[in-house]
């Protein structure tokens, strides 16, 4: 290979890399949106879903050591390091295998997952209680999501029906970020009177909510973000192949007297 051949290998696995190092700075920021979100349906997962937990801390790792092996990638390229570049494709190798098999667990488990699901929010909706303030945090994400959404319930406003404190008015007051009418725009979280006498007794047919589920809108919801993680994901295994293939090009080109090649200072 000539040198000029040589340079434009060397830089180009420059300029790789250090898209590499960028993309794995978004994996971890993605990591750690999901651990830090309290304001969407996310937050209801991570405070009640381990495994969604445990996939938070999985994407921080990986998203830390993609931006050290690009850092390596970086370094070995400009100064020509045989033995860094081959710990460099290595690494990329293990860290690609790693990509491969974890999507393959994402994508059998994703039924699991969305049974889980439907028991956190069930559970959620049974137990909801303004009053209850150590569970504000989860019961203010739902609400964001049916406001957002502009859905009540999983399946559809008649889960409400089981919420224990519904039931003791007689359902007579509803949600109001289920609220389909403006009056209630205003009003974040909690519960809405109907002004009805409490002596009386409603069902959900009778509140001015929305009468849809949220399973489709949150589904779908879920759908678009893992496919934002999914193509960032994409894009940094093609970074990875061609990462490993520049190296290896380089490091098969770099004369043997090169081979203890050092920074200088």
């Amino acid at each position: 290979m000539g040198s000029g051949c040589l340079k434009v290998t060397k830089y180009f696995l420059f300029l790789f890399n250090l898209l590499f190092l960028i993309l794995g700075a978004v994996i971890l920021g993605f990591g750690i949106w999901i651990l830090a979100d309290k304001t969407s349906f996310i937050a209801v997962l991570q405070t009640s879903s381990p495994s969604l937990k445990t996939g938070a801390y999985i994407l921080i790792g990986v998203g830390a050591v993609t931006m050290l092996m690009g850092l390596l990638g970086c370094l070995g390229a400009v100064n020509e390091i045989r033995c860094l570049l081959g710990l460099y494709f290595t690494c990329l190798l293990v860290i690609l295998i790693t990509q491969v098999a974890a999507g393959l667990i994402i994508y059998f488990q994703k039924e699991k997952l969305k049974e889980e699901l439907s028991v956190i929010v069930r559970g959620l909706i049974e137990t909801y209680d303004p009053s209850n303030e150590e569970e504000n945090n989860l019961q203010d994400a739902w609400d964001y999501v049916q406001r957002q959404i502009a859905c009540c319930g999983w399946d559809g406003a008649k889960d409400w029906e089981n919420n224990a404190v519904l039931i003791n008015r007689s359902m007579t007051i509803y949600p109001c970020s289920c609220s389909n009418s403006s009056k209630d725009s205003m009003t974040d979280s909690g519960f809405c009177d109907q002004g009805i006498p409490s002596n009386s007794t409603a069902k959900s047919d009778d509140w001015p909510v929305h009468q849809q589920g949220c399973v489709d809108g949150v589904q779908k919801w879920l759908k678009n973000n893992l496919g934002i993680i999914l193509g960032v994901c994409t894009g940094v295994a093609v970074i990875e192949l061609l990462g490993m293939m520049l190296s290896i090009a380089l490091c098969k080109n770099i004369h043997s007297e090169d081979y203890t090649k050092v920074p200088k200072s």
